[in-house]
């Protein structure tokens, strides 16, 4: 076990092609927000204590045995739900590792992070079973004996199988129902991600939800760990990537159609977010660099 400040990680493995990552930690104390979205799946269990998980435009309050998929360019972060003292294994996986064209690849089995929700409540021999699956894969990577990371791909699509028979109508949200609060601000992400092209004056949105300004920029911030002008040009760079790469639109003609008045700004902007300007996304992304 490797001790670090505020937390214990039991094991932490990264491949070297960057298309798989691992980690389970038992955090001591509050670490803070910490928001993003990637180009990778996400996977986050939860072994002990309770927090929220804000995903896309949804918060999760959630439990021991909690288990979390997050499709990739979903926006997510986690924060305190009571004592900020939890355990929970998180995984990251891109296409290239077990994605199109690979021989481990089912299609279907990728469902599981395009449901309506996010989270699953396991029952306890699923519990069970999805533990084990985490204690062979720490095995594996603390062996890493030949052929360990076919054995990994194969944990992992175990994962996935295990989840994707369980089915969305079986799946149960959180017994305990989201706050008032995080309800609230649910809606208003909701509403940036229809009206995102549009100006969104901080005065108008809080009108519109009848809050007054301030405890709208001050629970917003809160909740999803984004100022509400973060948020919006967060999703409007979002659109701009798929617009980018998929379609020949002029980079000053997208910036127009996500809701950039000046080109200058979403230049800026697309870069502080993407790293990196908008055309060599679009060369990257292509595969033309």
């Amino acid at each position: 076990m490797q001790l670090k400040e505020k937390e214990i990680v039991a094991f932490e493995f990264a491949d070297p092609a960057g298309d798989f990552y691992i980690q389970q930690v038992t955090r001591t104390a509050s670490l803070g927000q910490f928001n993003h979205y990637h180009d990778a799946y996400e996977i986050y269990y939860l072994f002990s204590g309770r927090r929220y998980y804000f995903i896309k435009d949804d918060t999760y309050p959630m439990a021991p045995g909690d288990l979390v998929f997050i499709n990739k360019k979903d926006v997510h972060q986690t924060s305190d739900l009571g004592h900020p003292q939890h355990e929970r294994l998180v995984m990251n996986f891109t296409d290239a590792f077990l994605g199109f064209g690979h021989p481990l690849f089912k299609p279907d089995l990728m469902q599981v992070f395009q449901r309506k929700s996010s989270l699953y409540r396991l029952k306890p021999q699923e519990q069970q079973a999805v533990e084990e699956l985490f204690r062979r894969l720490a095995e594996e990577i603390r062996l890493r004996e030949e052929g360990f990371e076919l054995s990994i791909r194969l944990l992992v699509s175990q994962l996935l199988l295990l989840a994707y028979r369980k089915g969305e109508t079986e799946m149960s949200l959180a017994d305990d129902p989201m706050s008032p609060t995080h309800r609230r601000i649910a809606e208003v992400v909701q509403y940036i991600g229809a009206h995102y092209q549009e100006r969104l004056p901080l005065s108008d949105l809080a009108r519109q939800f009848h809050l007054s300004p301030s405890y709208l920029s001050r629970t917003f911030k809160k909740v999803t760990g984004f100022t509400v002008v973060g948020y919006q040009n967060l999703t409007r760079i979002r659109e701009a990537q798929i617009m980018l790469q998929q379609t020949d639109t002029k980079v000053a003609d997208i910036a127009l159609t996500v809701g950039f008045e000046q080109f200058a700004h979403f230049n800026r902007t697309f870069r502080r977010i993407a790293g990196t300007t908008p055309s060599r996304y679009r060369s990257w992304r292509r595969g033309d660099v």
